[in-house]
């Protein structure tokens, strides 16, 4: 798998530091900087015919360009800011639930998409310890399973196919969080029958802030009504109509004005994604991952991601004495990562990332520990 290494010049951070924060922003891609030029020329050159001539298309064409990243059909991935507002969009369908108005999810569920959930007043959520435990919580009164394919703070990917089967014999949709897993762990959605599907680009997507993403299993996507919605999500927006009338398909699931120059820079990453294909990233992070497993169990370390190659996501994580002061120090050391409370410090090679670098992460971690130099960053605390 070294010919992926030459895709490194690609990401210009990666001369700068040992950048193993992918699993949070992950290295901009050189070609990002391109595209934001060229959405600054759009804008400089043709003002309002950029809407015609692109613009007003891009959350279903750059969608497009995710389903085929995901296995998801053409015309059933539209673009949004961010997973909560994807999710709330599909929330929205359900209004009034009345008696079907449970939501089970598990204990590791990332914290916005929990907040969306338990701001409702409508709803019913239970929460339960694992992936096994919401197939035996899914009962005929659940409305929706919104769960995570890997999990934020220990990498771990769940069983996603015992979940979907439960939920559909009980009448209940299923909504996966992709997040922690597109563009590093192979799936495809049509495969796992989701319902829908939502992530977004600043991880292993390479594709930056800003360009968030939802599938809608293309049956329900004719069928459901999204009360959260704008004037992308009407039948014929440029005709100004004072009533709503539904587009056709996940369009319906727009909302208002599109986020252009996000959707150009994001774009950047994804064709790097698609060029070389998640099977073959996937290939390479596992052979990362384990060596870096390797080098911290050698080095004494405690690692609280699962070992078990097939649910191990892209991410390794690492206890240490105090993660927040570790953290620090790696970072003033030129390593760049982060550390989740309660979880540890979190290392998460992509595919341009090198065994060298690996090596020496772990030979600066060893000498913080062991020489107490975090000491002197006590009490520290991480925004990111």
């Amino acid at each position: 798998m070294t010919d992926l290494l030459a895709y490194r010049d690609r990401f210009p951070i990666l001369s700068d530091c040992t950048y193993l924060i992918n699993h949070s922003l992950a290295a901009m891609p050189a070609a990002a900087e391109g595209r934001l030029l060229e959405y600054a020329r759009m804008w400089r050159e043709r003002g309002i015919r950029a809407w015609g001539e692109g613009w007003w298309e891009m959350p279903v064409t750059v969608g497009d360009q995710i389903g085929r990243i995901i296995g998801a059909p053409p015309g059933s991935t539209v673009m949004h800011q961010n997973v909560t507002v994807a999710e709330e969009v599909v929330l929205s369908c359900f209004r009034e639930p009345g008696v079907r108005n449970r939501v089970v999810y598990e204990e590791a569920n990332f914290p916005s998409v929990r907040y969306l959930y338990q701001a409702k007043p409508d709803l019913e959520v239970t929460v339960v310890e694992d992936d096994a435990a919401i197939v035996e919580a899914i009962d005929e009164r659940t409305l929706l399973v919104p769960i995570s394919h890997v999990l934020f703070k220990n990498a771990e990917i769940q069983d996603v196919e015992p979940i979907v089967r439960r939920a559909h014999e009980a009448g209940a949709y299923v909504v996966l969080d992709c997040y922690q897993s597109a563009g590093v762990v192979p799936f495809d959605v049509t495969a796992l029958d989701v319902d829908f599907a939502v992530g977004g680009s600043v991880k292993w997507l390479c594709g930056g802030p800003g360009a968030g993403w939802l599938y809608v299993r293309p049956d329900l996507a004719e069928r459901l009504e999204p009360t959260f919605v704008g004037w992308q999500g009407h039948a014929r927006p440029f005709a100004f109509e004072p009533e709503l009338e539904y587009a056709a398909g996940a369009r319906r699931f727009l909302t208002g004005t599109p986020n252009v120059p996000a959707l150009y820079a994001a774009t950047a990453g994804y064709d790097v994604i698609e060029e070389i294909g998640v099977e073959r990233i996937r290939e390479r992070s596992l052979r990362l991952t384990t060596l870096l497993m390797q080098l911290l169990d050698d080095a004494g370390f405690e690692i609280s991601s699962p070992r078990e190659a097939s649910r191990r996501g892209g991410t390794v994580l690492v206890r240490t004495p105090d993660d927040a002061a570790v953290h620090r120090e790696l970072g003033e050391r030129g390593i760049v990562c982060d550390f989740r409370p309660g979880a540890g410090i979190r290392l998460g090679p992509h595919f341009f990332n090198t065994e060298d670098e690996l090596q020496h992460t772990v030979g600066q971690l060893a000498d913080i520990v062991e020489s107490g130099s975090f000491a002197q960053h006590a009490g520290t605390a991480a925004r990111f």
